[in-house]
């Protein structure tokens, strides 16, 4: 787990730092009205991504993990096959379905310039659709391997120089989602390659297809991961149904914010595989043990950028342009709620891997509904503050409610030594970096501070000592490193 998550650690810092690119390249280039467009369109393409999935994302991973753990290669062949066809087959059908009612869309968001995007989206979605169900097949074989290189690295990457050459051409936002679109179609391309060669790994069996225990399973994580998507997507989709003209503002400030968590996602990935195979077999002492070294590895690499996040709002946002700095109080906001979800760690994930998706579905769709209220209550009045209360308080709410169940379900905790180390670490971070604002100002202002809080953290985690699981990951990473 430890050099899986090493892994996607990596291709995440190359994959976030690519989507940062184009959304500063978007942000300098074209302007926060066109910033708030393609945002807009990206959450459709998001959100429907999902819908095509049909849940087979976490269907996918977890039954193949199992069906590997019981050496059924029947089952594994049968799970494959038809998760990819269903899927395929939706997102046709829903790409459709938008390409026709794009200008219907586009009107009840108040901006029929959007007509030509959400087209673009729908030649997209099944590409996209396609790629996430193939990799997501991939990391039943516990490996990290594809799902970085093609859907980290090579997707991000693919899309910053198809968009930067868009942009330079003069295509504007069209050619922005063009990239878009190639990007996607070749990803999924690359990540079917990917499968196929894992696939010869399997035993020959004739293909043992058992939908109700697929869709039994995906149906309900498919309702769990739109409610989940809908919470980070939503309120971008509701700011510009109320006609707010701070989307750009808002995305810029929640994507900011995005990216200091980024550490989640890749660290899911590697631990999603090991759950579903544990549990299996009944190790819930190895369940309990990896779930709070994961969780204490994602408090601890996420830390030093929310104290960044906290201290320097304005001046991080800045980097986009002058006009983004009013979205410094969003930044703080949303900060608090995802340090919260940081802190409890990838809870959700082991209720799913778990085989409890059900009692997921149930907490993200009351982060939903709750989100929704909150949004709809506060935006008419705050505006992309409200937007930003509404996020932070949904995150706080779901998370706190799945670690209870986690303890239920298996009695872990997100709770361990390397994560109390990294706290106080964090906490004299937080206060050198408020001396340094304090102290200085002008241009070195936030470059100084950004050197106190890395060399404030990292000299105060080595002085109070790395944990016995930290010394474990590094020993594994370089043991790889010297068999490569």
């Amino acid at each position: 787990m430890a050099r899986g998550g090493v892994l996607n650690l990596a291709g995440a810092i190359c994959g976030q730092a690519a989507l940062f690119a184009v959304m500063l390249l978007l942000a300098r280039v074209l302007g926060s009205d066109d910033v708030g467009r393609y945002a807009q369109c990206y959450a459709v393409l998001a959100l429907l991504g999902l819908l095509s999935l049909s849940g087979f994302r976490a269907g996918l991973t977890r039954f193949v993990a199992v069906h590997l753990a019981d050496d059924d290669p029947a089952g594994v062949r049968g799970t494959v096959r038809l998760g990819l066809v269903i899927s395929f087959a939706g997102s046709l059908a829903i790409g459709a379905g938008l390409f026709a009612l794009a200008p219907v869309l586009a009107d009840a968001l108040h901006d029929p310039s959007l007509v030509t995007g959400l087209r673009l989206v729908a030649l997209a979605l099944p590409a996209s659709t396609v790629c996430e169900a193939a990799l997501a097949a991939t990391r039943g074989w516990r490996t990290q391997r594809p799902f970085t290189v093609i859907g980290q690295v090579y997707e991000p990457a693919s899309r910053l120089a198809l968009t930067g050459l868009a942009l330079a051409s003069g295509f504007g936002l069209t050619g922005a989602l063009w990239a878009v679109v190639i990007a996607s179609w070749s990803a999924a391309l690359l990540a079917l390659g990917a499968l196929v060669r894992l696939m010869r790994r399997v035993a020959p069996a004739e293909p043992a297809y058992r939908p109700r225990e697929l869709f039994s399973f995906s149906t309900v994580s498919w309702a769990s991961s739109l409610a989940s998507t809908g919470l980070i997507w939503l309120d971008t989709l509701l700011l510009g149904a109320f006609g707010n003209g701070d989307i750009g503002v808002y995305n810029v400030a929640t994507r900011l914010v995005t990216l200091a968590i980024f550490v989640l996602a890749p660290i899911n990935a590697a631990f999603g595989p090991y759950i579903a195979y544990l549990y299996r077999q009944g190790k819930l002492p190895e369940v309990r043990r990896i779930y709070a070294a994961a969780t204490g590895w994602v408090v601890r690499l996420s830390l030093p950028a929310f104290v960044a996040l906290l201290v320097f709002p304005a001046d991080l946002l800045r980097f986009f342009g002058g006009t983004f700095a009013t979205g410094a109080t969003v930044t703080v906001v949303l900060a608090v709620g995802q340090l919260v979800n940081a802190a409890t760690g990838p809870c959700g994930t082991l209720l799913n891997m778990s085989g409890k998706v059900w009692l997921n579905m149930v907490d993200n769709v009351g982060a939903l509904v709750l989100n929704v209220a909150l949004n709809l209550w506060l935006i008419p009045a705050y505006g992309v503050i409200g937007a930003a209360v509404a996020w932070s308080a949904s995150l706080v709410a779901v998370n706190l409610a799945r670690v209870t169940q986690v303890w239920a379900l298996v009695r872990a905790v997100p709770v361990s030594e390397g994560m109390l180390k990294g706290l106080l670490a964090g906490a004299a971070a937080l206060g050198a970096a408020l001396v340094a604002r304090w102290l200085l100002s002008g241009s070195i202002q936030l470059a100084a501070g950004l050197t106190t809080i890395i060399a404030v953290y990292v000299g105060v985690v080595l002085a109070l000592g790395l944990s016995k699981e930290d010394t474990m990951v590094l020993r594994s990473v370089r043991a790889e490193r010297a068999a490569a």
